[in-house]
């Protein structure tokens, strides 16, 4: 593959849906073209149907994960601020995905409405382009001009008083573990992450995966009997 830059690369791998981008980072280990990053089900490495993308018109969104826990206030607690999260977006290599953990109680989890417009501009401001939360948000309308991508459980209207209770520590977001300058992808389909160290890995085995992927549904279609289609869709030859 010709050399291309980290930008270049991330730009890339926006041509691929978020499948495609797991099928090369672990989905089938068994695969030469499969990097095997992870165990596919024992390790968390992409999220689960607890949350969903907000606006999927806006296609794939890929960047470098900053992470952040917002909890209930801790009366003995006082270190971080939203000026330190975003201190820490703009020290992120860019683009920037925010994953956020809410730590809240469960009867309170489904009622955060936690990044709403004015959260969102700052975000942009400083070099985000998506948030990855385990919880709610609000705002969706006044947000969706801003073509900034939200995964996340729903929405909801209002919230009380919360606060950071750290900033760039691994998380554990909707069945996804992060850690800060991760690598994530997200569309349609949900979100996974890989080290960045991996990023020219993962973009040069992409394509050739997806042309094996595209001549097995090529010979399938041209199929013309039973036989022929097992044979195409496995690879083995008819006897």
């Amino acid at each position: 593959m010709a050399f291309l830059s980290e930008k270049a690369m991330l730009e890339k791998l926006k041509r691929f849906d978020t499948p495609s981008v797991t099928n090369v980072v672990a989905t089938y280990p068994g695969d030469p073209l499969c990097l095997g990053l992870y165990e596919p089900w024992r390790q968390n490495w992409y999220t689960d149907t607890s949350i969903h993308t907000i606006y999927p018109e806006l296609g794939r969104t890929v960047g470098y994960a900053v992470t952040v826990v917002y909890s209930l206030p801790n009366p003995n607690f006082h270190r971080f601020s939203i000026t330190d999260l975003l201190d820490a977006i703009d020290k992120s290599k860019k683009p920037v995905i925010v994953v956020i953990k809410q730590d809240f109680p469960p009867e309170i989890l489904p009622k955060v409405g936690l990044c709403g417009g004015q959260m969102t501009t700052a975000f942009k401001a400083c070099g985000a382009v998506g948030v990855v939360t385990n919880g709610p948000s609000r705002d969706v309308d006044e947000i969706r001009p801003m073509k900034f991508q939200y995964l996340m459980s729903g929405v909801t209207p209002g919230h009380g008083e919360f606060s950071i209770s750290a900033i760039n520590v691994p998380v554990s977001v909707a069945g996804m573990d992060v850690a800060p300058g991760d690598i994530i992808h997200m569309d349609e389909n949900g979100a996974c992450k890989f080290p960045a160290d991996k990023l020219a890995a993962v973009c040069n085995n992409i394509e050739p995966f997806l042309k094996v992927e595209e001549d097995r549904v090529n010979a399938v279609k041209a199929a013309k009997t039973i036989e022929e289609i097992k044979a195409a869709f496995t690879g083995k030859k008819i006897k």
